[in-house]
């Protein structure tokens, strides 16, 4: 299941108290103080992980704590640190703190690190406090209280090329035929109901990857359809490849449609690079070709199911990610 927002409540362990003790050893009369300090409250730590594609474990558990620290001992022990909890999230994750609205990290990297909350400091035992006025300090500092919050983790998918157009334009299909990702394909529209994920690979040892966005329809930017719940995924996508039919008989509307409605979710979508393609080439329909070569945007036509033009597609994707 394809979980892309989680709300999750996180505590850091608390820092152990420090010791109040003295030395009790044979032939040293007076022991001073030998109270150690107490250990440090187990941190929480984020992790980028590339195999992860949802958030998805999130769903069971809502809450986590990590282990206090240990108190200090006699003898200037110190006491053991809490373990750290290290939580895996897949790679393109914004964490927002909940309390301040605002966005803390942006994991995009394979093992990039953040701690979240920070575990307490143990407290200083009573060793710390001895001087030459005070030789018999009988008090020791109570460990401090670790980080905590609640925090919003919202996914968004981080592509090469993501599939932008109509419900039913053969995004799914095209996805399907060039990586070895199997989303559902219907005739019907709205099959596709979460983004997927696609490796498309092309020469040797060289690949990229493609994402199928759910099909976009008038008002998905104020929220209709699936609206707001995947257009964020085409925020990160380096190229936006349009799709559309060779049944649309005015496909300039339909292309800037589709690119007003990118415009109001973020008018910052319209600054990367844009291919229109024409799908479903296999239909052998009338097309008037003057329609389509009107638009600068336009690179031609494929065939997902008869794979015509599909390595033309995939040069010219690949040159403009090098």
């Amino acid at each position: 299941m394809f979980i892309d927002y989680a709300t999750i409540q996180l505590i850091a362990g608390r820092g152990g108290s420090g010791s109040i003790s003295f030395r009790r050893e044979k032939y040293i009369p007076k022991g001073g103080p030998d109270g150690g300090n107490g250990g440090r409250g187990g941190n929480i730590i984020i992790i980028g992980d590339s195999n992860l594609r949802t958030l998805q474990d999130f769903r069971y558990r809502k809450k986590y704590i990590a282990p206090n620290g240990s108190p200090g001992s006699s003898n200037s022990k110190s006491g053991k640190n809490g373990d750290d909890i290290i939580i895996k999230i897949p790679l393109g994750t914004l964490i927002k703190d909940n309390s301040k609205n605002k966005i803390i990290a942006d994991i995009i990297n394979d093992n990039q690190e953040f701690v979240i909350c920070k575990g307490g400091k143990g407290g200083k035992g009573n060793i710390n406090y001895k001087s030459s006025t005070h030789q018999t300090p009988r008090y020791a500092q109570d460990g401090m209280v670790g980080g905590s919050g609640t925090f919003n983790f919202e996914l968004k998918l981080l592509a090469d090329v993501g599939l932008v157009g109509l419900p039913n334009a053969g995004k799914s299909t095209l996805l399907s035929s060039l990586s070895q990702a199997r989303p559902k394909v219907a005739d019907y529209p709205f099959t596709t109901i979460q983004p997927h994920l696609g490796i498309v690979k092309y020469d040797d040892f060289r690949s990229f990857v493609m994402a199928d966005i759910p099909g976009i329809i008038n008002g998905a930017s104020k929220g209709k359809g699936l609206g707001h719940q995947f257009l964020k995924h085409i925020e990160r996508n380096k190229i936006l490849l349009f799709l559309i039919d060779s049944l649309d008989k005015n496909p300039q509307k339909t292309f800037n449609e589709l690119k007003k409605e990118l415009k109001d979710f973020n008018s910052d979508l319209l600054m990367k690079p844009i291919i229109l393609i024409r799908t479903k080439s296999d239909l052998k329909l009338k097309i008037n070709q003057d329609n389509w070569n009107r638009i600068p945007e336009y690179h031609g036509e494929i065939s997902s199911v008869s794979r015509f033009g599909l390595s033309d597609l995939i040069l010219k994707l690949s040159d403009i990610l090098d």
